[in-house]
């Protein structure tokens, strides 16, 4: 591929550590509808998009029976725990590091929108990525594409323009692996780096942080 000049980063898991209070409010949310899943079953699919979640776990009943109001009650659980919510290790650094190499860093997020700005908050983002999305930016969320297309269009870039994804579950190198992107993992997700490279990741590292510090051996350079 040519030399990739943007970088399209997910967000939560990725940049902060949120995974957990998802997984959390997602069950909480689906409990007071009746619906008791195991929080390891919603940890894996974490970094879905929820417009898909609700589906994946009881296929299209579920989904047209309770999808819309299990998303707004996690919503406002997630509102509860935000508070909990860090920054992963090294996550700004890993943003100035691109910016230093001359990329345009976009923040691909299908978080509900004031989450997302929380987020940008705490990675104090604002002044340095070009542009983001939240899960209103796109029809279908991860593992979809449209959401990282959408990214690449906030910048005024093409369809097929040089990208590199950077994510933390297989939903994201699944997505982007349908946008036409190379992707790097990381390992905040919580799944195995087996998983990550059989969905194509071409990179794993510990920590955003990690990362940063090598970025000169990745197409990222």
């Amino acid at each position: 591929m040519p030399e990739p000049t943007i970088a399209v980063l997910d967000v939560d898991g990725t940049l902060v550590d949120s995974n957990y209070q998802h997984a959390l409010a997602w069950y909480r949310a689906l409990r007071e509808l009746g619906e008791t899943v195991p929080v390891w079953r919603l940890h894996r699919l974490i970094g879905m998009g929820g417009d898909q979640l609700v589906q994946s776990i009881g296929g299209d009943e579920l989904e047209e029976r309770i999808g819309s109001e299990a998303r707004e009650k996690q919503g406002r659980w997630v509102d509860e725990l935000i508070g909990e919510v860090s920054p992963l290790p090294g996550a700004r650094d890993l943003l100035l590091a691109l910016k230093e190499r001359g990329h345009r860093v976009v923040l691909a997020s299908s978080g509900q929108q004031r989450h997302t700005d929380i987020s940008l908050d705490k990675l104090d983002a604002r002044g340095i990525a070009d542009a983001w999305t939240s899960s209103s930016d796109a029809e279908a969320t991860k593992p979809d594409p449209d959401l990282l297309q959408v990214a690449l269009k906030k910048l005024g870039a093409a369809p097929d323009a040089a990208a590199v994804m950077i994510g933390d579950s297989v939903w994201d190198v699944e997505a982007a692996k349908k946008a036409g992107m190379p992707a790097i993992a990381v390992r905040s997700g919580g799944f195995g780096d087996d998983e990550l490279r059989q969905a194509g990741a071409i990179g794993i590292y510990d920590t955003p942080g990690d990362l940063a510090a090598d970025l000169d051996a990745t197409p990222l350079a």
